[in-house]
């Protein structure tokens, strides 16, 4: 998902319906991005879905993150 402050992509593991891990494949290079990614990760893995909070100071990665991840959990259900 494109941002202003650069591309945000991820991809999701699963153990059959379980998120077991979430990798950044691209961020912006943006010291509030690298602060956000691992307390997005750490949501997506309490919540097991896209519905998790914005990071403060990281909106615009947040919302690229929750885009992303919300597409990934699409595409593994299609």
């Amino acid at each position: 998902m494109a941002t202003e402050k650069g591309d945000v992509q991820v991809r999701i593991t699963y153990d059959g319906d379980k998120i077991t891990a979430v990798k950044m494949l691209k961020q912006p290079n943006h010291p509030q991005t690298t602060a956000a990614v691992p307390k997005l990760i750490a949501e997506t893995l309490t919540a097991q879905s896209a519905d998790i909070d914005t990071v403060s100071g990281a909106t615009l990665t947040s919302d690229g993150y929750k885009e992303s991840l919300q597409a990934a959990i699409d595409a593994k259900g299609a």
